[in-house]
């Protein structure tokens, strides 16, 4: 998410360091390339011009060029604009649900609006969860013009531990009232309600919506977007709101190769929130939209605060203590060592973990990088996996037969196991550096 944009910030901005002088025509060279990413970025020509101005007209006014740290003072300009066109502080909370609700999820076909509902779903009990508390949620849908899209949704409903209500009722309006009956006689505290997408917007689409939504009253009204779509979309989304209306945008598929464009001018132009954005396949993969996190990272400054969050959700407080302790005491053990690659892949991918990094969007580092290092790690784990927990606990004993047992039975060569036990070895090396630092 936002890779794109992070990357050529990163590039533009590493210039900028350690100058401690700049001048007007120092910051119009800049917002040059600036401008050339946004639009490189998809970001709408006319969004672009005005951000332009706004940095170049505060820059000037402030005479950052004449500062005491005039590189810092431009890149903070930056990152309060682009703050500013993502949300602002409004965006700087997580979305949190009033119970009970009524939620009706609109968008065209194919921009993965069913999935999402059942993501909405997963993430309210996540939520409710981590504060002790069960939610009784509900699935539903009136789109009965794709083929097996309610059956798909009742698939969903029970991966996501969910309960699912189909109505007996063929006429999408009618089937709207009665599932929301019955999500009121059942003391649901939420009814995600999915309705028919087109491939295109057309009117009858749009007024089936209108008069579902002047029928069930819902809540909340979420737009999803399929962010590959681009500029496209903030037309799809000014029909959906001359139409019907909408209380926020929730947008899918950030995780592909898309440029983000679209997140970055959607609240300037559409004058309405970004809740929601999607980063994958699983049910899990649905992320509260913090428009100060994405500026940060967005100009080469990580998210580190969203790491923290995203290990406190995955890995489990007691696993985190009883790694903390092996930490402490400085005895680290290849099981201990398998232990921390679990928790990495639980927060997920290196690629997806290394975005919330400062300074990893200026490294010059290829997807097929990665790739090889997600194959390392998977390989090491296998390697673990085949010893004995006496191997584990004393590396030292593996000699040229122990590993070449190992070797067979996780399917790798003698030199990988070395490699293994190299890293783990530097590993132990760098706890006891960090003690010592720690003492002193």
């Amino acid at each position: 998410m936002f890779d794109f944009l992070s990357k050529k910030f990163s590039s533009i901005f590493s210039k900028l360091t350690g100058q401690d002088k700049l001048t007007e025509k120092n910051i119009d060279d800049i917002l040059l390339k600036v401008n050339e990413a946004l639009l490189e970025a998809d970001v709408p020509y006319d969004v672009v011009q005005d951000f332009i101005q706004k940095i170049k007209k505060e820059a000037i006014g402030q005479r950052i060029f004449a500062s005491l740290k005039p590189s810092e003072q431009f890149v903070k300009i930056v990152h309060d604009k682009i703050l500013e066109f993502l949300g602002g502080s409004a965006s700087q909370v997580n979305f949190v649900f009033d119970i009970p609700s009524t939620v009706m999820v609109m968008g065209l076909q194919g921009a993965g609006k069913t999935t999402t509902i059942a993501k909405l779903a997963t993430y309210v009990n996540n939520l409710a969860e981590k504060k002790g508390k069960k939610r009784k949620i509900l699935l539903a849908s009136v789109d009965f013009y794709r083929p097996a899209a309610v059956d798909q949704l009742e698939i969903l409903s029970k991966q996501a531990g969910v309960l699912f209500y189909r109505s007996s009722e063929t006429n999408p309006v009618l089937a709207a009232i009665d599932i929301h009956k019955y999500a009121q006689n059942q003391q649901c505290d939420i009814l995600f309600l999915d309705t028919a997408g087109r491939l295109h917007v057309d009117n009858d689409m749009l007024n089936e919506l209108k008069k579902i939504d002047s029928s069930i009253k819902p809540k909340y009204k979420f737009l999803v977007i399929d962010a590959m779509t681009g500029q496209e979309s903030l037309k799809v989304a000014q029909s959906f709101e001359g139409n019907v209306g909408f209380n926020g945008v929730i947008l899918t598929k950030m995780d592909s190769d898309t440029r983000a464009g679209l997140a970055f001018a959607f609240k300037y132009v559409l004058k309405k929130p970004i809740l929601f954005v999607a980063t994958g396949e699983k049910l899990d993969d649905l992320e509260s939209f913090r428009a100060d996190r994405v500026a940060s990272r967005i100009i080469g400054m990580g998210d580190i605060s969203g790491l923290i969050e995203k290990a406190q959700e995955k890995i489990k407080a007691s696993d985190q203590e009883a790694m903390y302790r092996s930490i402490s005491k400085g005895n680290l053990t290849l099981e201990d060592f398998a232990q921390q690659i679990d928790m990495v892949n639980k927060l997920g991918s290196i690629s997806k973990l290394i975005k919330y990094l400062p300074g990893m969007g200026s490294l010059n580092v290829s997807q097929e990088q990665l790739e090889r290092g997600e194959r390392e790690i998977r390989k090491f784990k296998a390697i673990i996996s085949s010893m004995t927990p006496k191997e584990r606990e004393l590396p030292k004993i593996l000699d040229n037969s122990r590993k070449n047992r190992i070797a067979k039975g996780a399917g790798v060569t003698v030199n990988e196991i070395n490699l293994l036990l190299d890293r783990f070895e530097q590993s132990k090396q760098f706890i006891k550096t960090l003690k010592k630092f720690s003492r002193n």
